[in-house]
């Protein structure tokens, strides 16, 4: 039989031997960190600064060291709200940025800085109005890069201390007062008229160049087409004289056959509806008297007798 003494003895050395494991399991635990790649972990000893965890297993000094919050060591976005901005002319914009930060020293922005979070917007916020307050909207609104880029020098170099690097600066969005937008508005579909405008009346102007030009073209052809037209009719008739003037020598013709020919030709003088009056030529009456000399003179006289004057 086992004394109740000694089962106070036993449970007790039980107790103790819990109480040991589990110490032992908390020390264990508390010395072991293990860091997530793209964090790092500052770690005090005693109150004080002692080192940077880096990612991976870490081992520490149980209730003598002691670890503060991660620090994020990825590029940051942070997007602020709009912010009223007056600029030169006294015009009230509101401006949207965005800035694009990285942590580069963890101790830097644990100790340096109480919220750098706070401290990059607050910082942003004064710069873009210093920025901004020296141009006048038409400035700011197309001047994007040159404030992107005074921003970001300006955060840069402000920041540097609290171990952080401000890659990039960008504004969303500028937003001019109402009344400000309508008056652009307006201004932008009369720009876009008088544009129009321009270009229909430059359109018009040379249609009625190339339309002229055209007419110019057609007129120079159809003149000289014209003209060879007629020089070919005049090569031909005179080709057709020059034919028919040497058959007639050839055809060595009398005064009979030249006066029937001439009486042929008589009826298409009288051709034509307004022929109200033509004129017989002289030699009419020599060509009658050469027919009936022919035709009509005396058998037993064959002398063809002198021809009569020519009338009147």
């Amino acid at each position: 039989m086992i004394s109740p003494t000694e089962f106070v003895g036993q449970i007790f050395v039980i107790g103790l031997l819990v109480v040991l494991a589990i110490f032992v399991i908390v020390v264990i635990v508390r010395s072991i960190r293990i860091v997530p790649q793209a964090y790092a972990g500052v770690v005090e000893r005693l109150g004080k600064y002692h080192k940077t965890l880096q990612p991976g297993l870490n081992l520490l000094i149980p209730f003598i060291d002691r670890m503060r919050p991660l620090v994020d060591m990825r590029e940051q976005v942070v997007s602020f709200p709009p912010q009223p901005v007056i600029t030169e002319d006294n015009l009230v914009v509101s401006i949207d940025t965005v800035v694009y930060f990285q942590v580069t020293d963890a101790r830097a922005a644990t100790y340096e800085i109480a919220n750098y979070l706070a401290g990059v917007e607050q910082l942003t916020v004064t710069t873009l109005r210093n920025v901004v307050g020296g141009l006048n909207l038409e400035e700011a609104l197309t001047s994007r890069d040159n404030i992107n880029g005074q921003l970001r020098v300006v955060l840069d170099e402000a920041t540097g201390k609290w171990g952080i690097r401000v890659n990039r600066v960008e504004l969303k969005a500028i937003d001019p007062p109402v009344s400000i937008q309508d008056s652009m508005e307006k201004q932008m579909r009369a720009e876009r008229d008088r544009r129009a405008a321009i270009l229909t009346a430059e359109g018009t102007k040379q249609a009625a160049i190339l339309e002229a030009e055209g007419a110019r073209q057609s007129a120079i052809l159809s003149a000289e087409g014209d003209a060879k037209a007629q020089v070919l009719r005049a090569e031909a008739e005179a080709e057709a004289i020059t034919t028919v003037f040497a058959a007639i020598h050839q055809g060595d013709p009398d005064s009979k056959l030249l006066a029937y020919q001439y009486l042929q030709t008589l009826p298409k003088l009288a051709e034509g509806a307004s022929n109200k009056l033509w004129i017989i030529p002289s030699e009419l009456t020599e060509a009658l008297q050469g027919i009936s000399q022919g035709f009509f003179a005396p058998k037993g006289d064959g002398r063809t007798p002198p021809p009569a004057p020519p009338a009147a």
